[in-house]
């Protein structure tokens, strides 16, 4: 079993507040799990209203597939215009660690 995790720090583009910050943040989180079933959620920078950390995993039997689909998630978050991806962060945990 591999688990793969990936931190995606995010600077917002013309965001005011907390609340126009979560309009924007909710709905990619909602399409990482829809479209790559992953866990996903917003993990850090809940505070700031210009930044946010959004936090990915995936488990599975082999470890190419948690690498491909930890890399299309980065591309879908690279892609949305309202974000800025300052860093992706990547770990991954296999049978040989223990």
């Amino acid at each position: 079993m591999y688990v793969g995790v990936v931190e995606f720090d995010v600077l917002l583009g013309d965001v005011h507040s907390l609340k126009e910050k979560r309009s924007l943040v909710r709905p990619v989180v909602a399409e990482l799990r829809r479209q790559f079933e992953v866990a996903a959620a917003e993990a850090g920078h809940q505070d700031l209203h210009r930044r946010t950390l959004i936090g990915v995993s995936c488990v599975a039997a082999d470890h190419d597939h948690v690498v491909e689909v930890l890399d299309r998630c980065e591309r879908l978050v690279a892609a949305r215009p309202e974000f800025e991806l300052l860093s992706a962060r990547h770990r991954m945990l296999g049978p040989e660690d223990e």
